[in-house]
């Protein structure tokens, strides 16, 4: 499978200067962002891609759009590819409003509040990625996929930090990481 980290978002871009938290709840991606967005959907056009699975959070979704209607392929949200809870960023917004914004895209498998209540431990994250590898690892066309996710759910699965805008394969039959170093 093809791992996309979201394009740069205003939370992305405030807290790389501040290192600080701006408050923003589900942030939209920058200009940047969006030129990462169809940079990847440039780089990505020549791929074998057959199923793009998207976290729910505004600038996936927004990251995920010009690669969707490139490739012909619609996008499925999913929250188990979702950000670990812990920044302001991470209160997302309603199902209802994000299939008004996006009805091209299939929200049907999502809750209306499909965000933690509380912030996530690394260690909840770490099992989401996990349990996602197996399911990912069982399908027969797993190398077909683009999952396009966030920092702290693609370290989890792979333990690579990884900047917006950037993309890599990954081989969820492959042994997880031995190690998780959360630092940004």
């Amino acid at each position: 499978m093809i791992l996309l980290r979201h394009g740069q978002s205003e939370f992305n871009l405030h807290f790389t200067e501040t290192r600080r938290d701006p408050g923003i709840r589900d942030p939209q991606l920058t200009p940047l962002g969006h030129q990462q967005a169809a940079a990847a959907a440039d780089a990505l056009r020549g791929e074998s891609i057959t199923r793009i699975l998207a976290s729910p959070y505004t600038r996936a979704l927004q990251t995920a759009a010009p690669i969707a209607r490139a490739l012909g392929v619609p996008v499925v949200v999913n929250p188990v590819v979702r950000e670990r809870y812990a920044f302001t960023c991470d209160i997302g917004s309603p199902r209802s409003a994000l299939a008004a914004a996006w009805p091209e895209h299939d929200f049907s498998g999502i809750e209306d509040i499909w965000w933690p209540p509380a912030e996530e431990p690394a260690e909840q994250v770490i099992g989401r990625a996990g349990l996602f590898r197996a399911e990912m690892a069982a399908l027969p066309d797993w190398s077909q996929t683009l999952v396009v996710s966030h920092w702290g759910f693609i370290l989890s699965l792979t333990g690579r930090s990884m900047m917006n805008g950037d993309w890599f394969r990954c081989d969820p039959t492959a042994p997880p990481p031995a190690e998780i170093v959360w630092k940004h």
